[in-house]
């Protein structure tokens, strides 16, 4: 089978193509797609710097929240100063925003989860002892 170009297309779809190509070839072919990693495009990417337990960047989805980015970052670490976190939004030329992190991931506070745009950046300084 010749190649087949995976960007842009969800895990089903491109199973669908891979078992048609196949289909000369195999009788009855079953394919699974398991995307393993995915970054997204630059511009769409949320990264989050500082005191996450795992500073990392990670692709933006439709309706994400910082507790998602948070989750995935595995949380804080014990020097983190969680509520003095900034959230430096993108899609507005830079505007920050301060964030409650320790609020809403060791106090429950659900007040304090706000929603993601492609391009945010999580700042998580290291508190002050």
């Amino acid at each position: 089978v010749e190649d087949i170009q995976a960007s842009g297309r969800d895990p089903a779809t491109l199973a669908r193509e891979i078992e048609k190509a196949l289909g000369r070839y195999i009788r009855e072919p079953v394919v699974s797609v398991v995307v393993a990693g995915f970054q997204g495009v630059y511009a769409d990417q949320i990264r989050i710097v500082g005191e996450a337990a795992k500073p990392q960047a990670v692709a933006y989805r439709q309706n994400m929240t910082i507790l998602d980015v948070m989750i995935q970052a595995g949380g804080m670490t014990d020097f983190a100063d969680g509520n003095n976190a900034v959230l430096v939004r993108g899609a507005e030329n830079g505007r920050q925003y301060r964030v409650r992190l320790k609020d809403l991931l060791r106090r429950g506070d659900i007040s304090a989860n706000v929603a993601m745009l492609p391009g945010d950046i999580v700042i998580i300084p290291q508190s002050g002892f």
